[in-house]
């Protein structure tokens, strides 16, 4: 009797398929053996970047900062447009540049400094510039922070991904956001009744933004204590102007991911109205630096208070309920704004304000990572944060000329029309992508 080949060999496709799972068992190996130690490096790292880049993107010091350098909301509206549309421009760039590698925590160091860098220049151009080179420094500061952020943002969303298993992700982000949460609330406190009121070192909103530089800074070196590993396959290196081509097809592949792109984009252009929450708020009651520093806790505290429920939330019943129940908070303030017209009232405007924005953005950004493959990932992140990114730059614009041209109610009215659309669409037309992953 003759034995056939096959009796006692494989085949190379087989061969191969054996490889590839024996290298993906590796991967997941590691990623549960250096889980400890990942985990609690995310969390330092995202808890003092987040402390600082918060004092950034709280609706009350940034805008208040640009209205006193111009006395002008729509000055206020393009200075953070600038900021957004940076952002919006470099997604996929960003993408393009890790997507062939295996190790992406190198590069990470470099965008994340280039990043902070722009918060000093911020924080300088308020203390040593006056008047329109002020102004005009400050935009162009605040355009290349965007820019690298990003990068940054579809960097380090990714090597969390690499790092953190999914059903472990939510309470992650919630804890790094509430931990950051105490602390932001803290220097925002002591940033308005201290170094605003008493207008710290010549001025009190730089002498904030440095404190934002510093604890940002501190959050960036903690990345050198990842541990990440290498996935089996990466993508083959391909020139920015391809993938771009290359979108339409990716977008077309995953009509789920498609909706979410929308909804994502449409919650976003609902921040046509944040910079405006706090020049309303100071038409009633004035912008001191104490009334500015309340404000700014009652939302870094709420934010704070609520994102642990939020990971949890999203752990047990997915992004997608966070998603809806965070947009659903964040009409029911603005609709109370309207009924303020003293301090305690606006607090729970803003603490409001803070909850659904801060489950707004745990839910965007976890939800993304789960549709589709890894390969094409940082290419989805990238997609994702740039259409978020665009319509939080056309959103300040375009709230910016209705305040002018209209009122501040008709910019409130037209953000709670973008989320009732955001929210319509993922209730009705996309499902549980976890189900799927």
């Amino acid at each position: 009797m003759t034995d056939t080949p096959s009796s006692h060999s494989s085949t190379p496709q087989s061969t191969q398929a054996s490889s590839q799972v024996e290298a993906e068992q590796a991967y997941n190996e590691q990623i549960r053996r250096d889980l400890p130690r990942n985990y609690a490096a995310n969390l330092l790292h995202g808890m003092l970047g987040q402390t600082g880049f918060r004092l950034i993107h709280a609706p009350t010091f940034l805008p208040a900062f640009i209205y006193i350098l111009s006395g002008s909301e729509l000055a206020v509206g393009f200075a953070l447009a600038a900021q957004h549309f940076g952002a919006a421009s470099s997604s996929v760039l960003g993408a393009t540049m890790i997507e062939h590698r295996k190790k992406v925590i190198p590069i990470g160091f470099v965008i994340g400094g280039l990043m902070r860098l722009q918060v000093l220049g911020l924080a300088l151009s308020g203390l040593f510039l006056e008047g329109d080179i002020a102004l005009i420094a400050a935009c162009t500061f605040l355009g290349l922070f965007g820019f690298f952020n990003g990068m940054q943002a579809v960097i380090f969303n990714y090597m969390m991904s690499k790092v953190i298993p999914l059903n472990l992700r939510g309470r992650l982000t919630g804890l790094r956001n509430f931990l950051a949460g105490v602390t932001a609330s803290a220097v925002a406190y002591l940033g308005g009744q201290y170094f605003i009121e008493t207008n710290a070192l010549g001025n009190g909103y730089s002498a904030t933004f440095l404190t934002a530089f510093i604890l940002t800074s501190l959050g960036l070196g903690l990345l050198a204590f990842i541990r990440e590993p290498e996935p089996p396959q990466v993508r083959t290196q391909t020139s920015f102007l391809r993938r771009l081509k290359d979108l339409p097809a990716l977008m077309r592949s995953d009509p789920a991911f498609t909706r979410f792109f929308l909804a994502r984009s449409l919650g976003a252009l609902a921040t046509i109205a944040v910079p405006f929450y706090v020049l309303y708020a100071g038409r009633e009651i004035g912008l001191s630096g104490t009334n500015l520093g309340i404000l700014s806790l009652a939302f870094l505290l709420c934010q704070t208070a609520t994102n642990l429920g939020w990971g949890a939330l999203a752990d047990r019943f997915g992004n997608r309920f966070v998603f809806m129940a965070s947009l659903t908070t964040w009409i029911s303030s603005t609709v109370l704004l309207f009924f303020g017209g003293d301090i305690y009232v606006l607090s729970i405007v803003f603490a409001g304000l803070g909850a659904g924005l801060g489950g707004f953005q745990i839910s965007s950004q976890n939800m993304v990572l789960e549709f589709g493959d890894r390969q094409d990932l940082p290419m989805r992140i990238a997609i994702s944060n740039a259409g978020n990114s665009l319509m939080m730059g056309v959103g300040p614009l375009m709230g910016g000329i209705i305040a002018v041209w209209v009122s501040y109610t008709a910019v409130f009215w037209l953000a709670m029309i973008f989320m009732c659309i955001a929210l319509a669409m993922v209730a009705f037309l996309i499902e549980e992508p976890r189900n799927k992953s």
